[in-house]
């Protein structure tokens, strides 16, 4: 394989299963808030004990993410140098704030309160866990807005400096502006609310089969219920918002997600479509007709402009190539992600109702739910792997092309023997990850409480 294929391959690996670890931190840092905050209206043990079981498994991800994330960040200057010196004064400085101001602030107060209980004022410590959960939140923000730029480059924002050959910020408020960025945020969070909440499901089914702290769990899993109902038609309601987006300023990404060929008003939506081995040509499909121009326009009669014409567009404005995505990875990683989506949807509809009905600790389908927290993974990743893939050959959405991004010394051994590197690493840290995670969860929170730093938190600012 050449060096653009395996550069690509390495950054996928790492980009991949960082993403594994960041929606759950997420929305665990939400629950685990609430549950302190709980705690603290009602000093009720219950909730203490809630916000240490749970959060000891926000702990373990939160540092397996972590670890995760500074390897990903590496690559830009290891194999991506030519679009780190292109665009990074731009796509620099999010990151800077990023890791600057929000990591240091979810970092520090994480750290306050893992070890501040009894040792700090119980208000310092109920704000701590907040101030930590939004900033991860926070965190997320700054990334998202720094990829949005590689989606949906805002032309306010940067100047081309032909003397250096490179792009250069002159308005950050139209780059953090970019209305991209706040669609993929509110996106993300709802899935990380979503994930966080099937973990919590998953993990609360369990213990509630097999008759251990049932009250403790039977209370978890109601209020993940709900809050995963909430959050998957978020989850819903955004990637509807992105979609009208895309159909803006990413058509091709769109017409390559619903293998529309040709120019079509009104639109359809196709349910299933086969193509020919190129991959662009459709021999037989079901589709619904008006479908895809209400989701892209909200009417059933706008225009949606087909890939091959498209294609003829790109060739003029941007010279001779290739501009169409992998279509067989676009087409099929939307409809993995919907489908998924919506039996979360449909999932936790049904956990809230047959809990509104009566006692869920009874019902025989309780069994099934741990298998379900593979889910929101599935969902996730098909999620990006559509948004990241459908903008190809693009780098930098008309700007920069990938295969003129990568570092010019790199070798294929070089790129090679550091993709089985970070795949071996990588695959010890998602054992440990399972290990650990499974056997906290599994332990269950009488194990957490033993564990933690117990001081007692009312010798301490008890009347702050």
């Amino acid at each position: 394989m050449d060096i653009v294929t395996l550069s690509r391959l390495q950054f996928a690996l790492t980009t991949i299963y960082h993403w594994l670890f960041v929606p759950l931190t997420l929305g665990m840092g939400w629950f685990v808030a609430f549950m302190q905050t709980r705690y603290y209206q009602t000093k009720d043990e219950n909730w203490r004990k809630m916000s240490k079981f749970w959060g000891k498994l926000f702990l373990i991800n939160f540092a397996i993410g972590v670890v995760t994330g500074i390897v990903q960040e590496f690559q830009f200057g290891m194999n991506w140098s030519e679009y780190s010196r292109y665009v990074g004064d731009i796509f620099g400085a999010p990151l800077a704030v990023e890791a600057l101001v929000a990591f240091f602030m979810e970092s520090t107060f994480l750290g306050i309160w893992i070890f501040g209980e009894g040792r700090v004022p119980e208000k310092v410590h109920l704000a701590s866990i907040w101030l930590a959960a939004l900033g991860s939140n926070l965190s997320a923000l700054w990334i998202l807005l720094a990829n949005s730029f590689m989606q949906a480059p805002p032309a306010a924002s940067y100047v081309f400096n032909a003397e250096k050959g490179r792009l250069e910020l002159v308005n950050f408020f139209a780059l953090i502006g970019n209305p991209k960025g706040w669609i993929f945020f509110w996106h993300t969070i709802s899935d990380g609310l979503a994930m966080a909440a099937f973990l919590i499901l998953a993990v609360s089914a369990y213990h509630i089969i097999r008759k251990q702290n049932v009250a403790f769990f039977k209370l978890s899993f109601q209020m993940a219920a709900v809050v995963g109902l909430v959050a998957s038609v978020l989850i819903f309601l955004g990637g509807h918002t992105m979609g009208q987006y895309m159909a803006e300023v990413q058509p091709m990404k769109l017409a390559a997600l619903e293998a529309i060929w040709e120019t079509e008003q009104p639109a359809s939506f196709s349910l299933l479509t086969i193509g020919d081995l190129s991959g662009k040509k459709e021999i037989w499909s079901i589709r619904i007709p008006g479908a895809m121009s209400f989701l892209a326009c909200n009417n059933f009669t706008c225009e949606v402009k087909g890939v091959n014409e498209l294609q003829a567009q790109y060739e003029q404005q941007y010279g001779p190539g290739d501009y169409i995505p992998l279509m067989v990875v676009t087409y099929w990683t939307f409809r993995i992600m919907m489908a998924f989506g919506f039996i979360m949807m449909g999932l936790t509809a049904f956990f809230v109702w047959s809990n509104a009905r009566g006692d869920i600790t009874k019902a025989k389908w309780m069994k099934w739910v741990p298998a379900m927290l593979i889910l929101p993974y599935l969902a996730n990743a098909s999620g990006w792997i559509l948004t990241e893939m459908g903008r190809q050959p693009w780098i930098v959405y008309g700007l920069l092309k990938v295969q003129d991004a990568v570092s010019p010394n790199l070798t294929a051994v070089d790129l090679l023997i550091s993709l089985i590197g970070y795949t071996a690493v990588y695959g010890s840290l998602a054992v440990a990850m399972v290990y650990l995670m499974k056997k906290y969860a599994i332990a269950g929170p009488d194990a957490a409480m033993h564990e933690s730093v117990d001081v007692a938190p009312a010798r301490v600012g008890s009347q702050d």
